[in-house]
């Protein structure tokens, strides 16, 4: 039952009374075509959850119908599970920021990452291990005992695939992908350095080969060439065309060169058929009024291509700190202090040495100092908590929209790439004030997405 059918308003406050000529939600700023439901009306915890995380926003008396419902879904597990900012807000999950639709986890459908390296991280094997099969494309038998290197390359394709299948196993399924029963496949591409256009290459022949084997219906594409090429001479740009012409939706990040003078977009994402995807910053907030742009590539291409198509979130995104590494020792000793108590702080610094310079040279500071240190360590480490952190780049949109995909074929298996593109495009809401280039149509609508492909 909804809180709208739950009470019964004595009035219900229409959008004149929040302000004269204003159709706009104060907390989503979307146009509330609906009657606004009063918070005096609301539970005193879902009040106060609706406050804090719209903390631009002055007083207000009501909301839209929308945001009710948002918070109701996520209100226990943003209680229990969410961690908190230090404005009193909380660091809310993907799916919630961009209101996916819950009914479709991406159970069934299989999505092939391409990138540098990965790790098993939990949130992909537990409760079972949805990982189907790992290829390492430097040595021949796959080398399955490279997945478990915790380097600087299997940190990056381990962000990608969690954030689109992961299911938010360490934080009770709070931080989870919008795909979190999704099955995956991981290929790495190269041993160390740069990525080439062959080695991505190599890899989609071998997801080719092996596609009917996983069944795999959605690649995601975390990598480009070097060079802006014409996908007419760009034997890169025509294997993808092969791959969706056989039924794989191939989903390709556009590259983080927005600030540039320059910023074309490179292969693959360049390819006529793929879903070329740029960034979002939606600040961390449900407020589409705070929504910009990331500083993501664009076109248009050599061939007079709209790139990219839409764009999803870019920073702020939720990602695992690799297992074992000298990150997550510091995000565990910076969750650890700030969670402490005045003086508990210098022990817990003195029993954690060489983890944090900064704190160590601080041991003769008073509390306060080292309080100060750990909230700019926090800030600039972009820690949520010891398990995940904040992470930016076109990489990371990718694969949201992957898992956008995974949904979308999970409600309704007989769309074709060609129509999932469409219906992405089609749904995509723009941002006003930005130039078309930089955006395509616009940001991606999980919810609308999902319900056209349902309609189709």
């Amino acid at each position: 039952m909804t809180p709208a059918e739950k009470f019964s308003f004595p009035r219900q406050i229409k959008n004149s009374d929040i302000a004269a000529g204003n159709r706009a939600c104060p907390v989503c700023s979307r146009d509330a075509r609906d009657e606004f439901v009063p918070l005096a009306a609301l539970p005193a915890d879902l009040r106060q959850l609706i406050g804090v995380n719209a903390p631009d926003t002055g007083n207000f008396e009501a909301v839209c119908p929308r945001c009710v419902l948002l918070f109701e879904r996520a209100k226990q597990q943003i209680f229990s599970d969410a961690a908190m900012n230090k404005d009193g807000s909380y660091v809310l999950s993907t799916p919630l920021r961009l209101d996916a639709d819950e009914r479709f986890t991406g159970k069934g459908i299989t999505i092939a990452f391409l990138d540098s390296g990965f790790f098993p991280h939990v949130d992909l094997t537990t409760p079972s291990n949805r990982i189907l099969a790992y290829q390492n494309m430097n040595t021949p038998e796959g080398e399955i005992a490279s997945l478990f290197n915790t380097d600087v390359a299997s940190w990056h394709g381990m962000m990608t695939s969690v954030v689109a299948a992961g299911n938010g196993s360490l934080s009770n399924g709070f931080y989870r992908g919008i795909a979190p029963d999704a099955n995956v496949v991981l290929v790495k591409l190269a041993r160390t350095g740069r990525i080439t256009e062959q080695n991505i290459q190599d890899a989609l022949e071998w997801v080719l080969e092996n596609r009917t084997k996983y069944d795999i219906r959605v690649i995601n594409i975390s990598a480009g060439g070097d060079f802006e090429q014409s996908y007419l001479h760009d034997s890169l740009s025509q294997t993808v065309e092969e791959c969706v012409a056989l039924g794989i939706t191939i989903v390709c990040a556009v590259g983080n060169a927005g600030r540039l003078p320059t910023h074309p977009v490179f292969p693959p994402a360049s390819a006529p058929s793929a879903i070329s995807v740029g960034g979002l910053d939606d600040n961390n907030s449900i407020d589409r009024a705070r929504r910009g742009m990331y500083r993501s590539s664009y076109g248009p291409t050599l061939d007079g291509l709209q790139k990219p198509e839409i764009i999803a979130p870019s920073i702020w995104v939720p990602a695992p700190i690799l297992p074992n590494t000298p990150t997550a020792q510091q995000a565990t000793l910076l969750e650890t202090l700030d969670k402490a108590e005045d003086a508990e702080l210098h022990q817990i610094v003195e029993r954690n040495p060489n983890v944090e310079p900064h704190l160590d040279a601080a041991l003769d500071r008073p509390p306060y100092i080292i309080r100060q240190i750990i909230a700019l360590k926090l800030q600039q480490e972009n820690v949520i908590n010891k398990n995940y952190k904040y992470v930016d780049g076109t990489s990371f949109a990718a694969p949201i929209v992957s898992s956008i995909a995974a949904q979308m074929l999970e409600a309704n298996p007989r769309l074709t790439p060609q129509q999932i593109k469409r219906i992405l495009i089609s749904t995509a809401e723009r941002l006003p004030h930005y130039e078309v280039d930089r955006q395509g149509w616009g940001v991606v609508d999980p919810r609308r997405a999902v319900e056209m492909a349902i309609n189709l």
